[in-house]
């Protein structure tokens, strides 16, 4: 509590705004952040606590400022496991939100299509997830102040802010699924046998982000939507390897149509 609280009380000193919709801006979605009106922008070295993100594409900033109406909160740039963070640091940012007012949290991400359905270009409203990380952020002593030992994840991702997000997709007329994420820890891509597996067990789209975050959020109370974006389909699918430069690559060229659908939501939710 005490370096939610010191990260807060710093954060709260450079700008007058008190957050109600938080935002983690996934890989290729960082340019929203540059859309956000009369916004303060903090590197996050610069935040008691915070830690620093090793991936080129994430921009390691806090924005804080109006988009769409709403007084928002985002992150341009995430941590992940597979960069060395432990689970406390890459949720860290999910409780200094809390602090902030956040009750309302709006993630993206990219992922690889395991559901042969989907193809490279389309949106995923996450329904659920399943951890294969191996890892949960709420191991170690729970303190009570921040949220209940066990949480209950049946309704991790808001069914109200789903249906808001298929009505708001559907009036843009872009393609949308709803599905299962899963979970890895990376930095690897999967194997083919793991997709074989994933699919088996019931998993739609694979990434090695976002679950900590959404695991923390149900325990701080908040209300979670994750739009996963399909970069590529996931190994052994397609003829062919993976590379993180194609999934990059994809991921800008989906931008513009995420980030017009996020403005949306976020003007209507």
């Amino acid at each position: 509590m005490d370096r939610i609280d010191r990260a807060k009380t710093y954060i709260q000193r450079l700008t007058g705004y008190r957050p109600t919709v938080g935002l983690i801006l996934g890989s290729g979605l960082g340019d929203l952040g540059h859309e956000i009106e009369e916004a303060i922008k903090i590197p996050y070295d610069e935040i008691p606590f915070f830690s620093s993100t090793t991936v080129e594409s994430h921009a390691g900033l806090l924005v804080i400022g109006k988009l769409e109406g709403k007084v928002v909160v985002a992150m341009q740039g995430r941590f992940h496991y597979y960069e060395g963070h432990s689970m406390d640091a890459i949720t860290f940012p999910v409780r200094v939100m809390k602090a902030l007012g956040v009750e309302r949290l709006l993630i993206t991400n990219s992922s690889g299509g395991v559901n042969e359905s989907y193809q490279a270009g389309d949106v995923m409203v996450v329904s659920d997830h399943i951890n294969l990380t191996g890892v949960n952020p709420l191991i170690g002593p729970n303190d009570g102040r921040l949220g209940v030992r066990f949480p209950d994840l049946t309704n991790a991702y808001c069914a109200d802010l789903r249906r808001l997000a298929h009505e708001t997709a559907a009036a843009q007329g872009l393609r949308m699924h709803e599905g299962v994420y899963v979970g890895w820890a990376g930095p690897t891509f999967e194997t083919p046998a793991e997709i074989r597996m994933t699919r088996i067990v019931g998993g739609d789209a694979v990434g090695m982000s976002t679950i900590p975050e959404v695991i923390v959020a149900n325990h701080a109370g908040m209300k979670v939507l994750a739009l996963s974006c399909v970069c590529n389909m996931a190994a052994g699918i397609l003829p062919g390897g993976l590379t993180a430069e194609e999934v990059f690559e994809a991921a800008q060229e989906l931008k513009g149509r995420l980030i017009g659908l996020v403005r949306a939501i976020l003007k209507v939710m």
